[in-house]
């Protein structure tokens, strides 16, 4: 007995249970939650009404439940992301009952025999599939229906209904061991989004406290936006890290078309928005965010989070290079450049040519023309000097060149040409009169 409290005493929190009372919780428990062999549905489907009590469910206000369970703990955001999802290229919910009732080991409780029955069947089965496969429960009902029995596959993107413990033996020989048909059921295809929010309370008390406001505010985000039936959100349990709570499995298409699914984990209620407009909206990770993905070993996980942290510092950089190519900022040379500029520039109907000499190799837009669209375009000439154009496009205006000072060559005209001929002309004509002048005085 002494050894056996001594192992009760070293369990992790992680597992330890919450219990459930009418007595001394803060919330007023339905008459389900007391009654195990209750199934899920759309009376008694989870919500979000704060789950646990502040000292281990058994009392306790719900703040004192958030500052040491919820997104104000001094554990939230201190640990790595990167490179904490396990590889596995295949994740099965079972969607059965709700949170309330779940027990801290669902698929292994005598009293739920159709989750323990398919995790059975599952673990003996593992070395005959081709495929590294997950089994996770989730809320068993689906809007207004219960959906209890109903097994979803991704990356495949299917759902067959109804499964039963009859079944389990002929489902993982098909579907999961075979990769065929179920032939007793279809498959139905699913399409858009699915998010999985751990809310596993009787598990981890942070997924208890953490799961709940994301599954609201999900739900709020996809009412406001009209994204029903394009993004759908469900309680699940255990997926592994309780310390990242809150965690968010996304499954869906990616960017380049891919579907895969994305963990994310110390997701609040503020970061949901994010997720459904960058994750989903765009096919772009978040990264601050970013526990894994499906298919990745935890080595893959962290290059292709740098590779995809170097390809947008690379974009910056980029942009940035570029940018001074906008305009003229005034506030990085000062008035004085584009002044000294300006003042040695000679006119020549609407343009004009101005020297360089010391300037930036790139001219800014100034103050004037904000409301005017400018282009400045940047050209080597061969012999190494930059000559830049700024061309305003109103109705008008003229254009500037600063260029660098042209040579005598380059500014040589016809009619100097003329002039010097004239001059040489006259120099030969003296020169010969000069000579016959000579010859007559001898």
């Amino acid at each position: 007995m002494a050894s056996m409290a001594s192992m009760a005493s070293s369990t992790n929190r992680e597992d330890t249970p919450i219990t459930f009372t009418t007595t001394s919780s803060p919330i007023s428990v339905p008459d389900y939650l007391l009654d195990p062999t209750s199934i899920g549905s759309a009376s008694n489907s989870f919500q979000n009404d704060g789950l646990l009590g502040g000292d281990g469910g058994g009392g306790g206000s719900g703040n004192n439940s958030d500052v040491e369970f919820g997104f104000l703990r001094q554990d939230i955001r201190q640990s790595p992301l990167v490179g904490s999802v396990e590889l596995y290229d295949r994740h099965v919910f079972l969607c059965y009952k709700n949170p309330r009732v779940w027990p801290p080991h669902v698929e292994a409780a005598e009293s739920d025999r159709l989750p323990r029955l398919l995790s059975a069947a599952m673990l003996a089965r593992k070395p005959e599939m081709k495929k590294q496969t997950r089994l996770t429960i989730c809320e068993g009902h689906d809007g207004t229906e219960t959906s209890n029995g109903d097994v979803l596959i991704f990356p495949d993107m299917i759902r067959y209904r109804r499964l039963t413990h009859f079944d389990v033996d002929t489902f993982v020989e098909e579907v999961l061991v075979k990769d065929n048909e179920w032939h007793p059921a279809t498959p139905e295809i699913l399409k858009g989004s699915y998010v999985f929010v751990c809310c596993h309370g009787s598990r981890d008390r942070r997924c208890g406290v953490c799961g709940p406001p994301l599954v609201a505010r999900f739900k709020e985000e996809i009412d406001v936006r009209g994204l029903q039936g394009q993004v759908s959100v469900s309680p699940c349990s255990h997926i592994g890290g309780h310390k990242y709570a809150g965690n968010v499995i996304i499954f869906g298409p990616t960017a380049d078309g891919e579907k895969t699914g994305h963990w994310y984990g110390y997701v609040t209620p503020e970061d949901v928005p994010v997720l459904i407009q960058q994750h989903i909206g765009k096919g772009e990770s978040i990264d601050r965010l970013w526990r894994g993905q499906m298919g990745l070993s935890e080595e893959d996980q962290k290059k292709a989070q740098k590779l995809r942290l170097q390809i947008s510092n690379d974009n910056s950089t980029e942009k940035i290079a570029k940018e001074p190519a906008n305009g003229y900022n005034t506030s990085l040379y000062g008035d004085a450049a584009l002044a000294e500029t300006a003042g040695c520039c000679q006119g020549n109907g609407n343009s004009s040519c101005c020297q360089n000499s010391s300037p930036p190799e790139t001219v800014h837009q100034n103050n004037g023309l904000a409301k005017n669209d400018v282009n400045i375009s940047v050209e080597k000439k061969k012999f190494s000097n930059k000559q830049i154009s700024r061309t305003n496009s109103s109705k008008g205006s003229g254009s500037r060149k600063l260029c660098a000072m042209p040579t005598w060559f380059e500014s040589w005209e016809h009619e100097d040409t003329y002039a010097a001929l004239a001059v040489a002309g006259a120099i030969v004509s003296v020169t010969i009169v000069y000579h016959c002048y000579r010859k007559l005085r001898a």
